[in-house]
This record gives structure tokens, sequence and C-alpha cells, in this order.
């Protein structure tokens, strides 16, 4: 990550809110249209939804091998800030839209510097609470993280997905052939602890607000309530 655009991102989003939107199937039966109004981080292919969700991410994370090559047409023309794994450092490089970070050597197993690493935690959505962190946010409201998936073999394993993908919210995101990793929940849960227990101790907050997702890790809220309110630090906790 180029010095200059660490400088400039980290704390500029300090005692701000973010919503992280996740790629589960959940978001097929959510009223999005709120977050036009929130800064939101969005995840991988979440540009599949972006016509109907009704909503533009100010931010994207993507660390997923498979997810960058497939992507790569995509990740070219979304006009957000990414942040992109070094995976593929021949498709990717540093410019004022595209800020690529080391994942294959992470100096900690959360990254509170990410201009030092980034720890993927086997879930982009662990990698994502990190830019969140970086960007200084006080509370981070996750959607659409289902956390249940429908897969043969063992975790992290590669496997192929024919027909529709049932697993996201759009048929398309590893359907139809493409390749993919298997979900490794029990590790990402462990990724999960690690990151409430980082932002607790630096008095901040993370909200899974996800419709009748199964993550137990963060503490629970229903997405309109949240979206409703305007955000204050000193009620985050509330």
């Amino acid at each position: 990550m180029n010095r200059r655009w660490c400088n400039l991102l980290r704390d500029r989003h300090t005692g701000e809110r973010a919503v992280l939107v996740c790629n589960g199937p959940s978001l097929r039966n959510m009223d999005l249209a709120a977050l036009r109004h929130e800064t939101v981080i969005g995840l991988n292919k979440i540009h599949l939804g972006l016509p109907r969700f009704g909503f533009y991410p100010r931010y994207l994370v993507a660390v997923n091998r498979k997810v960058l090559e497939q992507s790569l047409a995509e990740f070219q023309t979304l006009t957000c800030i990414k942040f992109l794994s070094n995976h593929r450092p021949d498709l990717y490089q540093d410019g004022p839209l595209t800020h690529v970070l080391d994942t294959h050597d992470p100096p900690a197993d959360f990254c509170t510097d990410i201009s030092l690493g980034l720890h993927e935690g086997w879930t982009v959505t662990f990698a994502a609470l990190q830019v969140a962190y970086f960007l200084g946010f006080h509370q981070v409201v996750i959607l659409g993280m289902d956390h249940r998936y429908s897969f043969t073999g063992e975790p992290n394993a590669e496997a192929t997905i024919e027909g529709e993908d049932p697993n996201h919210f759009h048929e398309a995101y590893f359907g139809h052939g493409q390749k993919w990793d298997n979900p490794d929940l029990a590790s990402s849960e462990r990724s999960y602890r690690l990151a409430r227990q980082v932002y607790e101790q630096a008095g901040r907050d993370i909200v899974d607000a996800t419709v009748d997702g199964a993550c137990q890790v963060f503490r629970k809220a229903d997405y309109r309530q949240v979206l409703a309110t305007k955000y204050s630090p000193s009620a985050a906790h509330g």
C-alpha cells in the first residue's frame, strides 16, 4: 500500500459508522435503499447486486484469488476505493482507487495497520473488519453474513458449482461452472471472535444485523432499526 495513500486513509472516518455488506442470500429479502445514506463497504462480487440494491459502496474489499481473477473487468470499472490482496500483482497495481495489500505475510492475526499487511482470516468479512478499523470507524454494522453454506468436500478445498449458486445473493456469483473455495466456518468464527475482542478493547462496536444470520459471535440487531437511527458513538452500545 502506497505510503501517501496510507496517510490519507488512516482514521479518516474516526467516530463514524460503516455498513459492511456481505454476499449472503438474505440480501435478496432486504430493503437496502437506506444504504444510500450510509458509508458502505462492499465485499467481493457485490457489483452483481448493485443494479438491484439501490446503493453504491464507498469501499470494496476482495482478498480471494479466484474472486480477483474472475472479477478483473468489473473491478476496473468500479469507481469506489478498492482494497485488494496481492495474490495477483500482475493484474492489480496501487493507484488512487486501488490499494494492494500484502496478505502473504501479515504482521498480526488482526492487523490494525493494513499498510503493513492484512490477515485474510478464512473470510473476506474478517479482512474488511481490519480495513474498517484502519479507516477509523467506531461502529461496523454487518449485513448479509448468513454464515451457512451448501457444499460438498472438505473446508478450504477447491470446488466447482454446477448450476445456480445457492450460497450467495446472485445465482452467477460462483455458479454455472465457476471454481470457488469451500468455506471454513469454524476458522471464520475464530477470526470473528478475535475481531470482536480487538474492537471492544478499543471501545468500538461490531453489530450483526443480518436477517436470520447463523453467526453467533457478534451482538444482534434488526437492520431496519439500526439504519433508521442516526449514529452516535455515545449510544453505540445501547
